[in-house]
């Protein structure tokens, strides 16, 4: 895959951790679990289960949205933001045991709005228009951009490194940065790239695109990493090699792949038979992981005892 980083003022650490990248691709699979709330039930039932971490956590920012609007906001919405909250914290503890982060941002709009703002269907917010500067909407967005940058920053003075995946699934009408088309959904992306690297100097993200669609793709100069979000049927596991060419059709550079989100977990022998060079999986939380409902127990266990995957216990041993 390609190491040099998209952002030419890139820490040393964003090169080194995109090397290491490199060095696994087709030979292991980094584990992830996504984490939605503080308390990181998540994390614990994947120990209990396996001994083992994963190498990757993943972190919600979702209580960081500065627009937040709990009046009148379903008992859901509540829960969910109440729950979240000082998930950053964690997310430098983590960093401090050796382990690599993502987050997801789900990203309540920065105008009007109701409940869970970030999907379409609870706000008015014009993404179109936020791209047009001196709109009510872009002077808002950006407002919102800089609130998230102070919070990025102390991140980025530890240079610790980042796989920063913004406007996910942007495939999808579903959330705000969606719902006008994935031709805006690709300007707001490279909009904050620019906005992230140029203006804030958060360079310590690695640009993670999370778009399957060829007619979607942000192109190649603002993203490192590309990647898609799967939802299988339950216990279907496997490689996932038909989604993975899928994903690496959108461009001609080998950018490196990854299963960013998914419902369920791979299958390692699979992986290896198939040569499936997904860099990383990031199972999804609460009931994709706490039940049984979608991953037996046994399938996990299989999965964080192969020797084709990556632990945060092995990490350790590399260096990056």
């Amino acid at each position: 895959m390609i190491t040099k980083p998209v952002n030419p003022n890139a820490q040393s650490e964003v090169k080194q951790l995109l090397e290491f990248l490199n060095k696994i691709e087709g030979k292991a699979i980094l584990t992830g679990q996504h984490t939605q709330t503080v308390k990181q039930e998540e994390l614990e039932l994947v120990k209990r289960e396996t001994g083992k971490y994963p190498a990757i956590c993943g972190f919600e920012l979702l209580s960081y949205s500065p627009n937040i609007v709990l009046e009148g906001a379903s008992e859901a919405c509540i829960t969910e933001v109440e729950e979240n909250r000082n998930s950053l914290e964690k997310a430098m503890d983590w960093a401090e045991k050796g382990g690599i982060l993502t987050f997801t941002w789900h990203w309540f709009s920065p105008l009007g709005g109701n409940d869970k703002a970030f999907y379409a269907e609870h706000t008015d917010f014009d993404a179109e228009k936020a791209l047009i500067e001196g709109t009510a909407e872009n002077k808002a967005m950006k407002s919102d951009l800089d609130h998230m940058a102070k919070i990025l920053e102390p991140f980025c003075k530890k240079h610790i490194p980042i796989l920063w995946r913004p406007f996910h699934e942007s495939d999808g009408i579903w959330f705000w940065w969606g719902a006008k088309g994935m031709d805006v959904a690709r300007k707001l992306f490279q909009f904050m790239f620019k906005y992230y690297t140029q203006y804030h100097h958060l360079d310590n993200l690695i640009w993670v695109w999370n778009n399957p669609r060829a007619e979607g793709y942000v192109s190649d100069e603002y993203c490192d990493i590309i990647s898609r979000d799967l939802y299988p049927a339950p216990h279907c596991h496997g490689s996932f090699k038909d989604k993975l060419e899928e994903l690496k059709s959108i461009t001609s550079l080998n950018k490196g792949t990854a299963l960013a989100e998914t419902g369920i977990i791979p299958d390692p022998d699979a992986l290896k038979k198939d040569k499936a060079d997904w860099l990383w999986y990031m199972t999804w939380s609460k009931e994709f992981t706490l039940t049984e409902d979608n991953n037996s127990f046994d399938a996990l266990r299989k999965l964080y005892n192969s020797d084709y995957v990556i632990t945060l216990d092995n990490l350790k041993d590399f260096k990056f």
